[in-house]
């Protein structure tokens, strides 16, 4: 059966069948840097054994650190996420299945959903990281191999395939559709909705103005992750990633913001996304928009990851891509 996994909090990926191995994503080319001391090929659990997991180099500091307590936030057969308490204040490390969204904040076990690799536990029940491990429930993890979210392009600015600019505009907008048409479930849509005035602001090349309709987006929306943050993330990675000059007070910006008006997992996000750190799906677009890997299903895999969580990232892409172009690019 077809199903979209959306209790992720909107980064559920449509599964269409079996996956014993890693995600999609990975299958695309993200890059793992395979640690020889355990086998990423472990069979079943055992009492006292650790789970094999490809762990994101963005969450090393927490899982390589000092063992804190921790507390989960959401249990769903895809993904468990847990929030912890640090210096800087909560963030978020999430344990996910194979064919879940590959998000900057997971170890990736090497199941999918449908093998039930993972405990269901309560929200607020306690858990523990650091230390080389991640305990929930009767679940232990440790990392296997490290993958890096941050994806790697040919330069600080790199130039963008104009034919793979428009493949994404289209696969997002639709062939002969105006953006202006274009609209989000939950987001108010219209001529003084937030992404027109996110529109004018990309016109107008206004990096300010398009940084004030974050006070509109934060937040806005249904789920985990609310869809106006996941097109702030994807603006926010976007400026990040592609080098504009405005990119790391946009980013502070956003995450100024976050701070209090949106969930605690949505603010892990975008402390992710400002630092250029971005899910599997999203880099694998970019990477083929240099020329680097298949772009066709890069782009089909991010749009339909979650309900609407890909297409939002996949508009904050192409609001970035605009802002880039108008304003730091010699015309």
């Amino acid at each position: 059966m077809r199903t979209i996994d959306e209790s992720t909090g909107g980064h559920g990926r449509d599964t269409t069948h079996d996956d014993t191995h890693t995600g999609q994503a990975a299958r695309a080319g993200v890059p793992t840097i395979p640690l020889p001391r355990e086998s990423a090929a472990a069979g079943a659990r055992t009492p006292g054994t650790s789970v094999p997991a490809q762990a994101s180099t963005g969450i090393a500091d927490l899982l390589r650190g000092p063992v804190r307590s921790a507390r989960v936030l959401l249990s769903v057969p895809a993904a468990v996420y847990l929030t912890v308490q640090t210096p800087q204040g909560p963030d978020v490390v999430g344990v996910l299945t194979s064919d879940a969204a590959r998000l900057p904040l997971g170890c990736v076990l090497f199941r999918p959903s449908n093998g039930r690799p993972l405990v269901s536990v309560p929200s607020g029940a306690p858990a523990r990281l650091g230390g080389g491990r991640l305990t929930v429930g009767d679940l232990t993890v440790s990392a296997a191999a490290w993958w890096d979210p941050r994806p790697k392009l040919p330069t600080a600015r790199p130039a963008l395939l104009p034919e793979g600019v428009r493949q994404l505009r289209s696969a997002l907008y639709g062939e002969g559709v105006p953006h202006s048409a274009f609209v989000l479930p939950g987001l108010p849509s219209g001529p003084s909705g937030p992404l027109a005035a996110l529109r004018g602001a990309v016109r107008r090349a206004d990096v300010d103005a398009a940084l004030r309709t974050a006070t509109r987006l934060i937040g806005l929306g249904p789920g985990l992750t609310p869809a106006g943050d996941d097109v702030l993330a994807g603006v926010t990675a976007g400026l990040v990633l592609l080098g504009h000059p405005a990119a790391e007070r946009f980013g502070a910006g956003v995450t100024g913001l976050a701070a209090g008006r949106t969930t605690e997992l949505s603010r892990a996000l975008l402390r992710h996304a400002a630092a250029g750190r971005v899910s599997g799906e999203f880099a694998a677009v970019l990477r083929g928009l240099v020329g680097h890997g298949a772009l066709a299903p890069a782009i089909a895999t991010l749009l339909t990851t979650g309900s609407t969580s890909g297409r939002a990232m996949a508009l904050g892409l192409c609001t970035a891509i605009d802002l880039v172009d108008r304003t730091s690019r010699p015309r």
